[in-house]
């Protein structure tokens, strides 16, 4: 099994921002489909601004790779929803500090709602080992 290859194809401009444009995995590899992950705390508590939910957010998903045993090194696909208005800025500063320089494939998408009002980002993805 192997961990996630990622690329950037001198065919296609480069990235703008801390991601891969791919993201390859070889047959016969361990995967870990990551449900949509919002800023709850462990003790079900949520955090009010943005930039306290993306940093529980981006924890969550390293929990929830620890719990299977990988890190964020087998993260290959991200998806992140957030409220429309929202400054990315704060998103991106919380990434940095749960990912690193870790590039997986990513999708960053602004959303009027999340399915609660008070959650102000979502994020789910794809690892593999």
């Amino acid at each position: 099994m192997s961990n996630p290859e990622f690329f950037n194809p001198t065919s296609v401009v480069a990235p703008v921002g801390a991601y891969s444009h791919g993201g390859f995995v070889k047959a016969n590899s361990d995967l870990l489909f990551l449900a949509g992950q919002v800023g709850l705390r462990p003790d079900g508590t949520l955090p009010a601004s943005l930039a306290e939910q993306a940093d529980e957010t981006f924890a969550n998903i390293v929990r929830i790779l620890k719990a299977k045993d990988m890190t964020v090194a087998n993260l290959v696909k991200l998806n992140l929803y957030v409220v429309f208005g929202q400054p990315a800025s704060e998103v991106r500063a919380a990434r940095l500090r749960h990912f690193g320089d870790h590039r997986p494939a990513s999708t960053f998408i602004y959303v009027p709602q999340l399915v609660e009002a008070k959650y102000l980002i979502e994020v789910e993805g794809v690892a593999a080992r």
